[in-house]
């Protein structure tokens, strides 16, 4: 059986792997000259740079199975117990680290700790939570509402916003709490800090992205095909690549919506119109090197501060002095044209005010990176929009973190859309038997 995987990001990758363990010729076309998709790295000055920082939890366990089939588990590291700190401007802290109880119990003591909550919010926190934990992701009612309408609903004032539900929905989802849409963040919730105890525990790389995804998927995919455009899919299917027609038996094409809208024939998604309503929402990563250690901290969150999550990159990029942090800002509209002399002049004297010791420190360098379409905006409605697998052209399957997975736009959900793509090739291509046997070792 002949496949062709169209885009090498993490769902083309998954489903490359994926149908490749179970007997095809599997060739990936990839118009970068790199694997990763929007897990990449970079060379600047000495150090290895990732685009933007990237972690996962340990519920998202399909990732983890990306990681395995990569040979990849040993490149990352896991927290014992879920554990963060969160930074505040005026020189207060909080910690949210669960207890040894089973879910949804583990969070309790964390919230009643808490001191960057007054005692009321908490309480009024601590009953939307289980409010939150008794609504149907699923309910298409819910894409129809915003998280922000629902807190409000639900007595959360505007310092719980910020304080907390700010933290993990908008890291989440890259889309604002006010505008998040409610059925998405109830899955994130309910799944992360509702359930298993150790569902929402931090997994961070110990390698550059380019090395943990795309350089170990090129050691194990049979026949990468890098620099190399799709033009056009056909029924056939066929595909052209760089002018030349390929006729195989099966396409997952695994490329961004907007990318895809582009590529599928009509006649195979007549609907594909509706994509282009998925619109972008951006990510902005602020790279900041200072002359000395300003923090030992491997990530903390930080409120009332333009800086939403920063991490400790200085090891990773292989840095041999001083130490190097990245800001990562989610639901980035109002950063992504802002010259990067405006970020510097907003965001260093921010870091300053979280990390005391940066104020002694000088900066020996800052850039910023910029993904102008990180992931579609996952505002009410959007759920609708996203496409099931299977299109009406035979052979043709869709794959990508923006197609209905049952997850946000994250890599869980891009692992989870190329472990789908493979099954649905599978089902059409093989005998009973042989399905029932490949699809049983998938995940």
């Amino acid at each position: 059986m002949r496949v062709a995987v169209v885009g090498g990001g993490l769902a083309g990758i998954t489903a490359a792997l994926a149908l490749q363990e179970a007997g095809a010729a599997v060739e990936l076309f990839e118009a970068r000259p790199r694997l990763g998709g929007a897990t990449h790295s970079f060379n600047r000055d000495g150090l290895t740079v990732d685009n933007g920082q990237h972690v996962y939890l340990r519920c998202c366990t399909a990732y983890q199975g990306l990681l395995d089939r990569l040979g990849a588990r040993d490149k990352v590291s896991m927290q014992d117990r879920f554990d963060i700190t969160v930074l505040s401007p005026d020189g207060r802290s909080g910690r949210l680290r669960r207890a040894g109880l089973p879910g949804p119990l583990h969070m309790l003591p964390a919230l009643g700790r808490y001191g960057l909550l007054g005692p009321a919010d908490r309480l009024r926190v601590g009953r939307a939570a289980l409010a939150l934990r008794g609504l149907d992701p699923d309910d298409p009612a819910l894409d129809q509402v915003s998280v922000g309408t629902w807190l409000s609903a639900h007595g959360q004032r505007e310092r719980a916003r910020t304080a907390l539900w700010e933290l993990f929905v908008t890291a989440a989802l890259n889309t604002g709490v006010e505008d998040a849409a409610l059925g998405a963040a109830a899955m994130v919730v309910q799944t992360a800090l509702l359930g298993r105890a150790d569902a929402a525990d931090i997994g961070v790389p110990t390698v550059p992205l380019g090395d943990l995804h795309g350089t170990s998927a090129l050691e194990v995919l049979d026949t990468v095909h890098l620099k190399s455009k799709v033009t056009a899919i056909e029924p056939g299917p066929r595909l052209t690549v760089d002018g030349q027609v390929h006729d195989v038996d099966a396409v997952v094409l695994a490329v961004p919506h907007q990318a895809a809208a582009a590529l599928v024939p009509e006649e195979a998604c007549p609907d594909r119109g509706r994509w282009a309503g998925l619109g972008a929402s951006p990510i902005v990563n602020v790279h900041v090197r200072y002359d000395r250690r300003v923090t030992d901290l491997p990530f903390a969150a930080a409120i009332d501060s333009p800086v939403q999550w920063v991490f400790d990159r200085t090891a990773i990029s292989g840095a041999d002095s001083g130490q190097y942090l990245a800001v990562s800002v989610s639901a980035a509209a109002d950063w992504i044209d802002v010259p990067v002399a405006e970020v510097r002049a907003v965001f260093v004297p921010a870091l300053r005010a979280l990390f005391p010791a940066a104020r002694a420190a000088r900066v020996t360098d800052l850039f910023v990176t910029r993904e102008r379409q990180a992931t579609f905006d996952q505002v009410p409605g959007s759920g609708a929009l996203r496409p099931g697998p299977v299109t009406r052209m035979p052979g043709l399957v869709l794959a990508g973190a923006w197609t209905a997975t049952g997850w946000p736009d994250t890599m869980e959900g891009a692992v989870r859309s190329g472990l789908t793509a493979a099954r649905h090739v599978l089902r059409t291509t093989r005998t009973a038997p042989d399905r029932a046997r490949i699809e049983g070792g998938l995940l």
